[in-house]
């Protein structure tokens, strides 16, 4: 029970639905759309769509998407990696060719064909109980009717003015004056919703085929990408089912996606952590952090090996993430100090060297829905197709041009990937839908948030709050929350940290209770959303 005296928030309770999301708006839809008669899966969509019209810099269906996905009943977690491919013609020669000797987040060779809407029809003809003409209205509506924005959302916008100053079409109809909105500004995107309402209508074919495809393209082109209406077309069937991978961890079974997700890398620190006792300190001490820190510099060392498209290269997975594999590099955090340096990449021995929006939905059966969508960065590329409204991502600026490197860039291959829903089952039942939002940061995010609540005993809410850090270029990136005294001590450990302007990420989840019959949910301060349930 949190101390009511002090300022925070408590964790919300329902027992026929609930809806975790970044934006209240978002999680009204997706309750609405439970009470219209959908499911988890269907409230998920709905909600996430309204997300791609009010959380702008976040999200957009010029995205990709990743859900897991535990009906009610049933043991089996399902996956689905909805995240899109590279042009059939983007080689390394043609990207050097045209001028680039590495991904720069901002050039049309940064665009994937968007994988969402591929994504969000195959789920929902799949799993769904309404069709995608119901649950894509209060999307549509918001994108007619407009958007207050929140104090979150106008301070990424804040922070993106250079980006889309780079764009005519996003200057022209994301700034004003060459300035961002302000807070409170009402938005709206006409040419969004006749997208929407065009989905809607005719499903994915209509964002795939067509004008609207013609128009993002022609816009791609324009600013020298490579696409076609061929990748476009193609890229209606991108999103596929997949064997999610999982860990066991403190009497729990934890799911994550298979690459080119980094949801291994979640397991990979679970499962060093857990050959480590709890510290008796507690969740805020410095050994509690620093051991987090040690185990998550070691997992970044090998995703940014090996992390890559499986049908295209070999990610070695299986010894990733062998309870082997791990309990040798959990040998080698020492609790007085940081290691000075890392074995390479897949090795556990050092003689040898020396932005996004996450939701979650349960309802009145049981189904449990964990869903994730992005952009990649802020506004993602900056590149807006002006006719179809449709901002693109920027995920190919996780490939490389490097020959030889496991994530170069080749056709029709999909890029390293960093959005990553959770699942954690217990006795073969769902008990929790969760996610971190937050780029390179969700498998450092994620694992704060499972200790705090499973390992610590922090409610829901306060395991989201929880203050937190990452490891990030020989550096430690603090969050003001964690006392000086703290910092301190890492510092002395052999750290370098350093505070940052903006939170880590942003969380959300959904315990099912069995026991006592109802759902209890959690929602990040740190983004403008809540959970609601009823």
């Amino acid at each position: 029970m949190r101390d009511f005296h002090l300022p925070g928030r408590s964790a919300a309770y329902g027992t026929n639905g609930m809806a975790a999301t970044s934006m209240p708006q978002a999680t009204l839809a997706a309750l609405d759309i439970l009470r219209a008669g959908g499911n988890a899966l269907d409230a998920a969509i709905a909600a996430c769509a309204v997300q791609c019209v009010i959380e702008p810099q976040s999200t957009g269906i010029g995205g990709d998407c990743f859900c897991l996905y535990v009906p009610a009943g049933s043991a089996k977690v399902i996956a689905i990696n909805g995240s899109g491919r590279a042009p059939g013609a983007a080689t390394p020669e043609a990207l050097r060719a045209a001028g680039l000797t590495a991904m720069v987040n901002t050039s049309a060779h940064s665009v994937t064909i968007p994988g969402a809407i591929s994504a969000w029809e195959l789920l929902n003809r799949t799993h769904g109980r309404l069709g995608l003409d119901a649950i894509l209205q209060p999307a549509i509506r918001y994108a007619e009717e407009g958007f207050a924005l929140s104090p979150r959302v106008a301070a990424d916008w804040e922070g993106s003015v250079g980006k889309l100053s780079k764009n005519e079409a996003s200057a022209r109809r994301f700034l004003k004056d060459g300035e961002a909105p302000a807070l409170g500004t009402r938005f709206v995107q006409p040419e969004l919703a006749r997208t929407l309402r065009a989905i809607a209508t005719r499903g994915k074919k209509a964002f795939y085929e067509g004008e609207i495809a013609a128009d993002m393209v022609a816009t791609l082109r324009a600013a020298g990408g490579l696409h076609t209406e061929e990748d476009f077309a193609r890229g209606a069937d991108a999103a596929e089912f997949v064997e999610p991978i999982s860990i066991k961890w403190r009497g729990l079974e934890v799911f994550q996606c298979p690459p080119n997700g980094s949801g291994m890398h979640v397991l990979q620190i679970l499962g060093i952590l857990g050959n480590l006792q709890t510290p008796e300190e507690g969740a805020g001490s410095a050994l509690r952090y620093h051991r987090h820190i040690e185990a998550a510099r070691m997992v970044y060392r090998d995703r940014d090996a090996f992390l890559a498209d499986p049908s295209m290269v070999d990610v070695p997975v299986a010894k990733l993430t062998s309870a082997d594999y791990l309990k040798r590099l959990a040998a080698l955090i020492r609790d007085d100090a940081a290691l000075p340096e890392l074995p390479p990449a897949g090795e556990s021995d050092l003689a040898k060297h020396k932005d996004t929006v996450y939701l979650c939905v349960v309802d009145k059966d049981g189904n449990a829905c964990s869903f994730i969508n992005s952009l990649f960065e802020g506004f993602g590329s900056g590149i807006l197709a002006e006719k179809a409204g449709v901002m693109l991502q920027n995920r190919g600026f996780g490939f490389r041009i490097q020959e030889g490197h496991p994530n170069c860039i080749a056709p029709n291959k999909r890029p390293l990937h960093t959005i990553i829903p959770g699942m954690v089952m217990k006795d073969g039942q769902a008990i929790m839908p969760y996610g971190v939002m937050g780029g390179r940061f969700q498998p450092t995010g994620q694992t704060l948030f499972l200790a705090n609540h499973f390992e610590f005993g922090m409610d829901v809410q306060a395991a989201i709050d929880f203050p937190r850090l990452m490891p990030q270029d020989g550096k430690v990136q603090i969050e003001r929350g964690i006392p000086g005294s703290v910092v301190d001590q890492l510092n002395r450990m052999g750290h370098v940290c350093e505070l940052i302007d903006k939170p880590h990420g942003g969380g959300q989840a959904i315990l099912i209770d069995r026991e006592k019959g109802c759902l209890v949910g959690g929602s990040d301060p740190r983004k403008d959303g809540c959970a609601m349930g009823y």
